[in-house]
Parts: C-alpha cells; sequence; structure tokens
C-alpha cells in the first residue's frame, strides 16, 4: 500500500510527462483527473499539482512501480495519438530507468508496444516482461 506523500509524487510525474514538450491537452488532463480519483486525490489537490509539482519519491515496491510505468505507457498513448513520436518513447524509457526499472524489460515493453492495437500492451503482460526481468 502506498501512502499520501506516493501518491501525490507519482500523480506530480505523470503530470510532468504530460507537461513534458508542451501544455496539457484536454484529453491527457480527463486521463491524470480519472488517475488521481483512482489514487484518492482530491481534484483541488490534483488542480495545485499542475501548478506546483512536488519532488519525485522512490516508490520501494517494484509492483507499484511497474503499475506506475503501465499508466505513463497509457499516457504517452492517449498524448500521442496517431503519431510515431520517438521523443515520447525516449521520455518513456528515461522515466521507466528512473523508476529503478531494467532497461531490458522497458526496452522490450517499449519494442512489444507496437504490435498491439493503439499501442497498449495488456497488463498481464507487461506484468510478465517486468516478472521475467526481476527474477
Amino acid at each position: 500500500m502506498i501512502n499520501r506523500v506516493e501518491k501525490l509524487s507519482l500523480l506530480s510525474e505523470m503530470i510532468a510527462f504530460a507537461k513534458y514538450d508542451k501544455d496539457i491537452k484536454n484529453i491527457e488532463y480527463n486521463f491524470l483527473l480519472g488517475v488521481s480519483k483512482q489514487l484518492e486525490i482530491s481534484r483541488e489537490d490534483f488542480d495545485y499539482l499542475i501548478d506546483n509539482p512536488i519532488n519525485y519519491f522512490h516508490l520501494k515496491s517494484h509492483s507499484e512501480r511497474i503499475v506506475q510505468f503501465h499508466r505513463l505507457v497509457l499516457l504517452m498513448n492517449i498524448e500521442n495519438q496517431g503519431d510515431n513520436n520517438s521523443k515520447g518513447v525516449i521520455k518513456l524509457y528515461n522515466f521507466g530507468l528512473r523508476m529503478g526499472l531494467s532497461h531490458e524489460s522497458i526496452t522490450k515493453v517499449l519494442y512489444l508496444m507496437e504490435s498491439f492495437p493503439n499501442k497498449i500492451v495488456p497488463p498481464d503482460v507487461l506484468i510478465d516482461i517486468f516478472k521475467t526481468q526481476y527474477n
């Protein structure tokens, strides 16, 4: 179970990911708002994080880092609908490394992403990739 500071950090990281190259699009904002509800973060706190990011807090749990990486994959795909955006892939790769995920797993996810509809890697496939590397 992750605490409030970790939840705020996750959300802040996702907002930074969405803002990386420009302003947050409406579709990204709505996705992030949905994640904030899932994390039980109030709308006020969410709106505050948009303009006031907090420091990154490294998650101890490997499974929580995988879930967060999956959220970032989904966010990148929302952000780049129809685009083959190599900047987004590089950004995602760097965020994954910063979270302490193995570069082999990240690379495999990014490679396999191309073979799925809308580039959305199913959660069970993503988990299997990271499990293989983790063991």
